[in-house]
């Protein structure tokens, strides 16, 4: 199921409220009002299967896009088409065939275990028995939910509630995902399964899926394209490894020496930090080879690791230099 959407817009009307109690009195007889651009003139297509990463920070718009696509709002302007229907319709059958798991939302029942929600979304999404003890068994195994789903909700930690969010949402088999902030207050170890869980769950249902996070491991782990919008505008279209290059025209080059030369570091790259026998240097992409050959050719390294510089610094870049970007 693909998504395209076309010259979206979605303005808010705010009314203003000035401090005062005199301006307060004011305002209950005349009210001042401002417009909010949330969202201005974005276009995309996603492809049927594809995992594409929706990135930009707080307040840039991702969630109200978001909401726009599964339905929740109804654009100012423009065109949304997702797996043949418009969103804001609301058509029973577009429900059925769409999830969004927003990590700061939850659709579970809190004073009940989360197996009495599953079977409140098979009465919901009219879900055959056969198939609803299948799905549930897959999701069970994948999740490792077992143990949890005779819990009251309540006594679940946050990562477990998270998993079980996950597979609620996933009952339906639905063709199209939306996931906003799926990881969120999660700790390392339950991001890492729930990373793996989404990609394998894409392999094998081929579900279009588009996630926004603030965790670029995330993004990397799972998304080979990302959409990147701040201000309501979308900046970026395009494939991550690209946009790295293109914002970080270096990598990183740390050594560990059994003992720190004498060197003028300059010459190769520039220093980013030196400490306890180990130096990171930030050098051009085109001399990375060379660099490194000398090194290792002319001193006593142990150990040599070339990397990307970290992905939230390529993200804060793409921010920064909004006319570089596109």
């Amino acid at each position: 199921m693909s998504i395209q959407v076309r010259q979206l817009n979605k303005q808010f009307k705010v009314h203003v409220r000035r401090a005062g109690w005199k301006d307060a009195i004011s305002s209950l007889f005349k009210r001042e009002y401002r417009i909010v651009e949330a969202v201005k003139d974005v276009s995309f297509s996603i492809q049927a299967g594809e995992i594409v990463g929706f990135l930009g920070p707080n307040g840039a718009g991702k969630t109200t896009t978001m909401k726009m696509l599964a339905g929740l709002l109804h654009p100012t302007s423009g065109e949304i088409n997702v797996g043949g229907f418009v969103p804001f319709e609301q058509k029973a059958d577009y429900k059925k065939m769409m999830s969004l798991i927003m990590g700061q939302k939850s659709q579970l029942i809190w004073d009940i275990p989360p197996m009495e929600t599953f079977l409140v979304n098979k009465a919901i999404y009219e879900i055959e028995e056969k198939t609803f003890r299948q799905t549930l068994e897959e999701l069970v195994d994948l999740l490792e939910l077992q143990p949890l789903l005779s819990k009251p909700t309540r006594n679940l930690s946050l990562g477990q509630r998270m998993k079980c969010e996950l597979a609620a949402a996933l009952l339906h088999r639905p063709k199209i995902l939306f996931l906003d902030e799926p990881t969120i207050g999660l700790d390392v170890n339950t991001q890492e399964k729930v990373r793996r869980f989404i990609a394998k769950y894409n392999k094998e249902h081929q579900t279009t899926i588009l996630l926004t996070s603030h965790y670029m491991g995330d993004v990397a782990a799972l998304c080979q394209r990302v959409l990147i919008i701040n201000n309501g505008k979308l900046l970026y279209d395009g494939d991550l490894k690209v946009l790295t290059e293109k914002l970080t025209p270096y990598k990183l080059l740390e050594i560990q020496f059994s003992s720190i030369p004498s060197v003028v570091w300059e010459n190769y790259g520039e220093l980013v930090s030196l400490e306890e026998g180990k130096m990171t240097l930030r050098v051009s992409r085109e001399r990375i080879p060379e660099v490194s050959s000398h090194f290792l050719q002319n001193f006593a390294v142990q150990d040599l690791n070339i990397q990307d510089p970290p992905m939230e610094e390529v993200i804060t870049l793409a921010f920064q230099e909004e006319a570089h970007v596109s």
